[in-house]
């Protein structure tokens, strides 16, 4: 009987290839050929999966956004809002090397999005999915506390994510890189200080 291949988790290796490589060689080492070659298989049978090195290229910076919405719906939720953000936002730092090689990632892709259009397309979904994610979040808290939370959840949404960003990028350094515990303590001062502002 003829090998059955199951189709997506091919173009799952085939991204986790591409990571591999742009993890050691960066993203101008990004090639179908080099990707072909990581993964073991013919430049002909990746040429099956993914007619163009944008199309591998998207596809493999989606499976990383895939990748965190994965362990972001894992999160065990306490119901506490407090406790929950702070487990959300941490999710979506580079404090273990999983994420920190995931990070690396998503920032390479993210440089090639200023010149590519069709990744610039889907950092655009990928950048929106986020704000929006931070703002639904914002927004339940904001009902369980009550019309006494003084913070703006749209404006809120906006700082938190630049704050991941800002975060995301110094954890990353290839010289001197932001600590997880630091990252952690930065997290936790602008929670406490959001958290504060309703109770004052």
């Amino acid at each position: 009987m003829p090998k059955i291949v199951d189709h997506e988790q091919r173009k799952i290796e085939l991204a986790h290839a591409a990571w591999r490589v742009i993890q050691r060689e960066g993203l101008e080492g990004v090639t179908v050929r080099s990707v072909a070659t990581e993964a073991g298989i013919s430049l002909g049978s990746l040429r099956h999966y993914f007619d163009s090195q944008s199309a591998l290229l998207s596809y493999s910076m989606n499976q990383v956004s895939e990748r965190v919405r994965g362990r972001v719906e894992a999160l065990p939720f306490t119901g506490d809002p407090r406790q929950d953000m702070q487990q959300l936002l941490e999710e979506m730092l580079p404090m273990d090397e999983e994420r920190y090689q995931e990070t690396k990632v998503w920032f390479a892709f993210y440089a090639k999005t200023m010149v590519d259009p069709e990744l610039s397309r889907l950092g655009d979904e990928l950048h929106n999915e986020l704000y929006s994610n931070l703002y639904e979040s914002l927004q339940k808290i904001k009902r369980g506390l009550g019309q006494s939370a003084p913070w703006d959840p749209e404006a809120e949404a906006r700082r938190l994510h630049a704050l991941l960003d800002g975060l995301a990028m110094h954890g990353i350094r290839l010289t001197q890189p932001l600590e997880a515990n630091m990252m952690r303590k930065i997290v936790h001062r602008h929670l406490d200080e959001m958290f504060r502002m309703n109770d004052a």
